[in-house]
């Protein structure tokens, strides 16, 4: 049985002309026990939208998600969410911020601490539980975010451009410890990027999504034993693959195809010179024919 199972998910926003725009169309996988999993896409395709329906934050306009094969509901705290922009809560602790999900859940003070411990320890943050978020730095930062999510949902976690926002050695550095930190906890992980060479480094398999509205257009399984070495020729051959398809994708978002101009009942085009008349008009302005 797969951990996750998204089955037909179909999403869509109103727009301000009373239409909609189609985000997510029919979109359907799996991801196993312990699997890394990562989403490429396109700038503005749907990707946080998908990961915002699977961890309950949004409702899908159509199809379910199961974990552990039970249909989950919006709302639900199967998942362990670790969004894009820093969350911390500036005014809380390591710990503080740590235990924040277990204190929501209303978990005893004594099973609190014993789990942030061992959280704590998993992310390689201990001596730093007492530190508030402006005394640590970026990676610290998302190490307690990840310790956060873990402590909540060890089991499935998703993860939406979690490290976009670090220097490059930082976010090498952090790619490493989610692959040690996976494979201490057996979990599974969602991982949303913009970063192909960071995808294929770590995952175990990859889904492309088109652009608007998104679909699955390619699949990789990274047949590469881990640890891996980011410039071998291997890992370059399935950067090479994805980019070419991405570029494609990249192109239709950024030139989409002009709109047809909408009819009006205040303009009557001319069936012989095509000439917009005024609705009251009843001959033609340019030509003279009858309309």
């Amino acid at each position: 049985m797969p951990k996750l199972s998204v089955l037909n998910l179909s999403k869509s926003y109103p727009t301000g002309d009373s239409g909609e725009t189609e985000v997510l169309d029919n979109i359907s996988f799996d991801v196993q026990e312990g699997e890394f999993l990562s989403i490429l896409g396109p700038s503005g395709c749907g990707k946080t939208t998908l990961l915002k329906i699977i961890a309950g934050l949004l409702e899908p306009g159509e199809g379910e998600v199961l974990i552990d094969g039970q249909k989950v509901e919006p709302g639900h705290n199967r998942v362990g969410y670790i969004f894009q922009q820093e969350s911390l809560f500036p005014w809380r602790t390591v710990r503080q911020n740590i235990e924040f999900g277990l204190e929501v859940k209303g978990i005893p003070r004594d099973k609190r601490d014993r789990r942030v411990d061992e959280a704590l320890k998993i992310v390689g943050m201990e001596g730093l539980e007492d530190h508030y978020p402006h005394e640590i730095s970026g990676g610290q930062a998302r190490k307690t975010e990840m310790a956060r999510s873990l402590i909540v949902s060890p089991d499935l976690l998703v993860a939406d451009e979690a490290l976009s926002n670090l220097d490059a050695q930082t976010r090498n550095y952090l790619q490493e410890e989610f692959l040690r930190i996976q494979k201490m906890t057996g979990s599974t992980i969602l991982f949303v990027s913009h970063n192909v060479d960071e995808a294929v480094f770590m995952s175990d398999r990859i889904l492309v999504l088109s652009n608007l509205p998104a679909r699955i257009i390619a699949e990789y399984t990274i047949e590469i034993p881990k640890p891996r070495t980011r410039t071998s020729q291997e890992c370059l051959a399935y950067r090479s693959k994805i980019l070419d398809i991405l570029k494609i994708e990249q192109q239709k978002a950024m030139n989409p195809p002009a709109r047809a101009e909408p009819f009006s009942m205040g303009t009557i085009p001319c069936p012989y010179c095509g000439h917009k008349n005024g609705e009251k008009v009843r001959t033609c302005e340019k030509c003279g024919a009858d309309l």
